[in-house]
């Protein structure tokens, strides 16, 4: 009689990473290409950003998600984040858009 095969580790906790497979590094250039539009296009990207950001965060806790794996966790304090995000978005824009030579 056999044994099953059994992988070792503990039950339910992630699989090591395959030494064959290098690390792919995508969210460092999501994050770098995030940098780059908020530096071309200031507080108007952080606008959408934003915006696109408290969308999603709204229709998540609208069909019952509590708690995020972003850094803040509670789906209310994401919320409130990127709401205070976009305020300040449209007050750079504004401050951007009547400063002298307006230049955008």
């Amino acid at each position: 009689m056999s044994t099953p095969a059994v992988t070792p580790g503990i039950p339910g906790a992630p699989r090591a990473v395959d030494p064959e497979v290098p690390f792919d590094p995508l969210r460092l250039c999501i994050f770098a290409t995030v940098a780059l539009l908020g530096w071309l296009f200031g507080p108007f990207a952080l606008a959408v950003f934003a915006a696109l950001g408290f969308s999603g965060y709204w229709r998540a806790r609208r069909a019952g998600l509590t708690r995020s794996r972003c850094y803040l966790r509670d789906t209310r304090v994401v919320l409130g984040y990127l709401a205070l995000l976009m305020v300040l978005a449209g007050v750079g824009a504004w401050w951007r858009l009547t400063s002298v030579g307006m230049h955008l």
